[in-house]
C-alpha cells in the first residue's frame, strides 16, 4: 500500500507536465487526459526500480501513447485538415491559472496547434519532444525506430515548415486586445474599410464547425475575411473577452449557450490569423467558466 502511494504521489507530480506534452502531440484536451491515463496504467505495470529519471522516462511513455494516437489518427482521417481547429484553452483575461500556465508551455498558440497537425507524427515527436521538452534524440530515436541522426533531420524539417507558417505573435496583451477591440468595433459598426485595415493582407481564416461542413471554412486574404465577418456582425453584443492559448481572443456566448470560440493571432498591428471553434459537441466539452462578461460597446 505504502508502495502504491508513493508511485501515485511520483506520477502525479509530473501530471502537468505529461498532459502538456500530450496536449502539444495531439492538439485535444480529452485525448490528452486519455493518453496521460493510459501513461499512468503502464506505469503501473512497469518495474521502474532502475530509472534514474523518471520525468524523462514518463515523457517518453506519453509520446510513445501520442505517437500511436497520431498514427491511427492519419490512418482513419478523411476530412481535409485545413478547417480543423485543436481544442482551445480558454482562460479569464486576467491571466491563466498554474495549470493552463503548464499546459500552455512555450506560448503553444491555436495557429501553432494547426500547422503542427500538418505535420507526420513521426515529424511532429520529433520536434515536440526535443524542442520544447529537451527530449535527447537518441531517445527519440527508440520511439520512432530510426537512427538519431535520423531522428534529427525529422526534427529540423518540421522546424523548417513551422517557422515557415507560423506567424510570430506580438509579446504584448495590451496591443493584441487593442487589435482584436478595433476587429469587432469595426464589424458592428458595419465598417468594411475599417475591418480591412485591422486585417493583415495575406491573413488566414479558419473555422471549424464539425460535422457542418459548409460552415467549415478556411479563408484568405483581408478583404474576403472583413466580408465574412460582416455576414456575423449581429454575434457582436454576445462577444466576451478572454485568453485564448494565452493570446487575445473571445469567447461567443448567446443565451447561456457557447457558439464559437476565437483565437487572433496579431503580429505588427495586424490580425495575421483567426482560428475560430464553432463545433457544438467540442464546445459543450470546454470550460468556459472562466469567461468575462461582453465587453462594453464603444462609445
Amino acid at each position: 500500500m505504502d508502495e502504491h502511494i508513493w508511485r501515485t504521489e511520483d506520477f502525479e507530480e509530473h501530471r502537468p507536465r505529461l498532459r502538456a506534452v500530450a496536449y502539444r502531440m495531439l492538439g485535444s484536451l480529452s485525448e490528452a487526459d486519455d493518453a496521460v491515463q493510459d501513461a499512468w496504467l503502464r506505469f503501473g505495470r512497469a518495474d521502474t526500480s532502475g530509472v534514474t529519471n523518471l520525468a524523462g522516462w514518463l515523457t517518453t511513455v506519453v509520446g510513445r501513447v501520442c505517437l500511436d494516437q497520431l498514427r491511427s489518427r492519419e490512418r482513419r482521417r478523411e476530412d481535409p485538415l485545413e478547417a480543423r481547429v485543436p481544442d482551445p484553452v480558454v482562460s479569464h483575461e486576467s491571466g491563466a491559472d498554474p495549470e493552463q500556465r503548464v499546459l500552455l508551455a512555450d506560448s503553444v498558440g491555436l495557429a501553432l496547434l494547426v500547422v503542427l497537425d500538418t505535420l507526420a507524427p513521426a515529424e511532429r515527436l520529433a520536434l515536440v519532444l526535443h524542442d520544447t521538452f529537451a527530449v535527447p534524440f537518441e531517445e527519440i530515436a527508440e520511439l520512432i525506430e530510426r537512427s538519431p541522426a535520423a531522428a534529427r533531420q525529422l526534427a529540423s524539417r518540421a522546424r523548417r515548415r513551422v517557422q515557415g507558417r507560423t506567424p510570430v505573435p506580438d509579446p504584448d496583451l495590451a496591443r493584441q486586445r487593442a487589435v482584436v477591440d478595433a476587429f469587432f468595433a469595426a464589424s458592428r459598426e458595419g465598417d468594411f474599410d475599417g475591418l480591412v485595415a485591422v486585417l493583415a493582407p495575406d491573413i488566414v481564416l479558419r473555422s471549424d464547425a464539425g460535422g457542418r461542413a459548409r460552415h467549415s471554412v478556411v479563408l484568405t486574404g483581408a478583404r474576403t475575411v472583413a466580408g465574412r465577418a460582416l455576414t456575423f456582425a449581429r454575434l457582436s453584443p454576445f462577444v466576451r473577452p478572454a485568453l485564448i492559448n494565452g493570446a487575445a481572443g473571445v469567447v461567443v456566448i448567446a443565451e447561456g449557450r457557447p457558439l464559437s470560440v476565437m483565437a487572433f493571432t496579431v503580429a505588427g498591428g495586424k490580425v495575421v490569423a483567426i482560428d475560430a471553434l464553432a463545433d457544438p459537441e467540442r464546445l459543450k466539452g470546454l470550460d468556459l467558466t472562466r469567461v468575462g462578461r461582453p465587453a462594453p460597446p464603444r462609445p
